[in-house]
């Protein structure tokens, strides 16, 4: 490359934008925009149409709908308090499990444990993991998650029985396989996010850290974690909101009892399971009766989103003094 090609290109780069530049800049801004308004006009249409359905059953059940325990639809007496209790017990026994694990993981995979090669296949088989049909889980939990865990279950009602969680016996499908294969679901989600978040701490405060005098896992736990925090919070959102609208896999390993227990061995049932169990026979007043609970279930996952940003957002702002 000769001077005045040099010179040519140094002045493309540094020169005004052009006439090409803004148009294509603000083509993509109008272009973000419009995808971000059609994001919310399909969560708008939704909530529309699945309330629109929903409220003959609103008027006709009303509150007492979320209070009741009864689901007969030969008697018309329908409540999905069970439903809501179990969707909300397994989402966040799945999170505890997941969150602990996923969060280890990318540790190990961010901080220096493994060669940056054999880290990086790691970090695919967990990614490949999102990629498992949620039916397969649901068969994996059938045939190896209940017999696997079924003596350790029995044993722990023989021995601790008067503890409510162990108060029931594994005899099949139960809130714990359940809850086990949820949080193996999840998992690629609060890991890959996880791992973003250590990522993004600049290197030099655990370099400062390290010339406090701090070893190599007080570094980790003192410095990096609660630098990145907020993104692992963001990690455990996410893998919360994903447990929560999980279907197929829950289907078949919580059970689809109708009850309310603390016990991790008894059935219990979720209200994804509820719609995708009893829709395909569903009467009438029955598909208005599921509107309603799929609203519920639309309005659980909202709230739960909605409530992490809110704190995802009061932290940032603490961290950042208030500004």
């Amino acid at each position: 490359m000769n001077m005045f090609e040099q010179a040519r290109s140094a002045d493309s780069v540094s020169g005004p934008p052009s006439k090409g530049d803004y148009f294509f800049d603000r083509a993509f801004q109008w272009l973000a925009k419009a995808f971000a308004w059609a994001i919310l006009a399909v969560v708008a249409a939704l909530l529309l149409e699945v309330g629109s359905k929903a409220i003959p059953a609103i008027k006709d059940y009303h509150i007492g709908f979320l209070t009741s325990t009864t689901w007969d639809a030969n008697k018309d007496q329908f409540g999905i308090l069970p439903e809501i209790w179990g969707t909300l017990y397994s989402s966040f026994l799945a999170l505890i499990i997941a969150g602990f694990f996923g969060v280890m993981m990318a540790i190990f995979l961010t901080q220096d444990f493994l060669p940056p090669r054999l880290a990086a296949i790691f970090r695919i088989i967990v990614e490949l993991l999102a990629a498992i049909p949620s039916v397969v889980y649901g068969l994996w939990g059938i045939f190896v998650v209940i017999p696997a865990i079924r003596p350790l279950a029995n044993w722990l009602n023989e021995t601790f029985g008067m503890i409510p969680f162990f108060s029931t016996s594994l005899s099949g499908p139960g809130m714990l396989p359940a809850a086990l294969v949820l949080a193996i679901m999840v998992l690629p989600t609060i890991a890959a996010v996880s791992q973003d978040a250590l990522r993004l701490v600049p290197y030099r405060i655990k370099e400062a850290a390290y010339g406090l005098g701090a070893t190599r896992w007080e570094a980790i736990l003192r410095v990096m974690l609660p630098t990145a925090s907020t993104g692992i919070f963001g990690a455990l959102v996410l893998g919360f909101g994903r447990a929560l609208g999980e279907t197929m896999a829950l289907a078949m390993l919580v059970g689809n009892s109708n009850q309310i227990s603390l016990s991790l061995f008894s059935p219990a049932n979720t209200l994804a399971a509820l719609l995708a169990l009893n829709f395909p026979e569903a009467g009438e007043t029955e598909v208005k009766v599921l509107m309603y609970a799929a609203l519920v279930l639309m309005l659980i996952t909202l709230a739960v989103n909605v409530a992490g940003t809110a704190i995802m957002t009061m932290t940032n702002k603490q961290a950042g003094g208030g500004r």
